[in-house]
């Protein structure tokens, strides 16, 4: 099942400050995965600090891409998951070092040989997570949860991987913001 493109309208201001189109049409980086075929990273727009400038500036997302949001800002994209494979839950894990490094973040992946998911992986970030399309299992460390059409994830820099058991197309929309670990979670990741 091929998904719908994503039109995407951005705003701005004109020199007499009035409210105008500045864009309308598809997005321009949309990137599927090589190591996970079917995985599509579509990239919406990014902020790179808090409170964002507002300006007529640069289209943020022409550049490469980025797992994570920018320190201090944020980022909006919608990603497909296709159903996962048996050979894709047998080998994956070896995949997944180029898979994080192709999206920007290799340090990102926390798979090891007892992971529940080979996609398992950590971002120190707030991210927003709702199921637009299709159904998914968010799994933790230990425990799963079922994900359906409407479902919201707050995700707040937990190891996780989406696993898609429904033998079809899943598209998530999320809003991730740049985060810090708190000093009692921080030292729990490092000694862990």
């Amino acid at each position: 099942m091929t998904l719908p493109c994503i039109h995407r309208v951005v705003t701005g201001h004109n020199p007499q400050g009035k409210a105008v189109v500045s864009s309308s049409g598809p997005l321009p980086m949309v990137v599927e995965v090589a190591a996970v075929p079917g995985t599509v990273f579509h990239e919406v727009w990014s902020t790179f600090e808090a409170p964002a400038v507002i300006s007529n500036g640069a289209d943020p997302t022409t550049g490469s891409l980025a797992l994570p949001p920018p320190p201090g800002g944020t980022r909006i994209r919608f990603v497909d998951i296709p159903p996962d494979t048996e050979d894709f839950l047998a080998n994956g894990a070896e995949r997944m070092q180029e898979a994080f490094r192709q999206i920007g973040d290799a340090d990102a992946s926390t798979v090891k040989h007892n992971s529940p998911h080979p996609l398992m992986h950590r971002t120190e970030s707030v991210d927003y997570g709702v199921v637009i399309e299709g159904e998914l299992t968010l799994v933790l460390d230990t425990s799963e949860v079922l994900l359906r059409q409407g479902s919201v994830v707050v995700q707040r820099g937990t190891n996780h991987a989406w696993a898609n058991r429904s033998g079809r197309m899943c598209r998530m929309l999320f809003v991730l913001i740049s985060g810090e670990y708190d000093e009692e979670i921080g030292k729990t990741l490092e000694a862990g």
